[in-house]
């Protein structure tokens, strides 16, 4: 079938994006869904710093590839074997594959799953396999197993949650990546315990559902580091008891202050090496710093060694949240049904396919939380 689709051609591109235009929309060619796969029509589509990661080049990624990670659609068709999913049901994508098979699967760490982690760091499919094909000829990846910038996608039943279709499809997208992140780092990786200090650095779509995690957990204080006084005011909307503006404020001395010497559970979800530096210095003794962003891979984490014995510090890395998503976004999609996670306040901006470009020139500013591209 055609389909209209976001395609980076090529990392690296100068911003601003709308004039150098990294990701190119056009119609594609997508082969039908192979044995296990299936072939959803996305509705909502989030723009993530993980996709910006790839597009700036400081994430590299095999290229052509279809780009978007964080979505939610209905399926159409469903391959051979497939069994759990069937035409009209309403799904949120997990963009880690997870096999169910794997040593990580087996102990409950589908966040870590062997064949997804191989399968995403070559552009496939679980299967191997990739359905988009460009007007050239050229056969275009798959990000994270999802490619969620296209009308249609085909993705591997494993990347797949059936979900309760009364969840408007806009906000079920959040899910996919944001609150699956979020949330998991606060109650998978770090099982943050009620009455617990929190604080958490950079109020982006990440930073504030760990918020709001923190908040749902009943953690105290909850407080929320960013350079943007509005992301600051939406952090309080959403359960921080206090806000420091790190443009004007020493973050390490404000949450030392606050806290009596440092903060139980530090989050880090900014993806830079200098953040979470300030992220275990504003750690108490006997504390967590748990780190969600992504930095470059060549930037390196330096701390006092001695530290990490003396003061039983422990450093904790999270990736998806931990979590295993057929396990975790139902429950989480449960906890905002019953109030506790107003994750539709994350919903900034609505756009169309075609001005993706100025989105993520939007989002590398920092003007936006979560930009939903809607396709219906």
């Amino acid at each position: 079938m055609r389909t209209k689709a976001a395609i980076l051609y090529a990392m690296g591109s100068a911003q601003p994006f709308a004039d150098s235009a990294p990701l190119v929309v056009a119609e594609v060619t997508l082969a039908p869904p192979g044995p296990g796969e299936v072939l959803v029509e996305i509705v909502g589509a989030g723009l993530c710093h993980s996709d910006l990661s790839v597009i700036d080049g400081s994430r590299p990624r095999v290229m052509p590839m279809v780009m978007g990670h964080e979505a939610s659609g209905i399926v159409r068709e469903v391959g051979a074997g497939v069994a759990q999913l069937a035409p009209g049901d309403h799904v949120v994508f997990g963009f880690v594959p997870t096999c169910g098979q794997c040593r990580y699967c087996a102990v409950g760490r589908g966040a870590l799953c062997e064949r997804g982690a191989q399968a995403n760091a070559a552009g496939t499919l679980l299967s191997g396999e990739r359905r988009f094909s460009d007007d050239q000829g050229r056969i275009c990846h798959h990000h994270l197993g999802v490619s969620a910038f296209a009308q249609f996608t085909v993705a591997a039943q494993e990347s797949l949650v059936k979900i309760d279709p009364t969840l408007p499809l806009a906000t079920a997208a959040l899910f996919g990546c944001a609150v699956l992140t979020g949330v998991g780092a606060v109650v998978n990786t770090a099982q943050v315990a009620a009455g617990a200090s929190v604080a958490v650095f950079g109020m982006g779509g990440v930073g504030l559902s760990a918020l709001m995690g923190a908040r749902a957990v009943g953690a105290h204080p909850i407080i929320a580091i960013d350079r943007l006084e509005d992301k600051l005011a939406l952090a309080r909307e959403l359960g921080a008891t206090h806000t420091i503006n790190a443009a004007q404020t020493d973050p390490v001395a404000a949450i030392r202050d606050l806290t009596s010497g440092g903060a139980a559970y530090v989050f880090e979800s900014v993806g830079s090496e200098q953040v979470l530096i300030q992220a275990y210095a504003a750690t108490e003794r006997g504390g967590t710093t748990v780190t969600i962003g992504l930095p470059h891979a060549s930037k390196l984490f330096a701390v006092s060694a001695v530290s990490i014995a003396a003061e039983e510090r422990t450093i904790k890395g999270s990736y998806m949240g931990s979590s295993v998503p057929r396990r975790d976004i139902p429950r989480y999609i449960a906890m905002h049904q019953a109030g506790l996670l107003p994750v539709e306040k994350l919903h900034t901006h609505s756009l169309e396919l075609d001005q993706i470009n100025a989105g993520f020139d939007r989002l590398a500013s920092g003007q936006a939380v979560r930009q939903i591209v809607m396709f219906r």
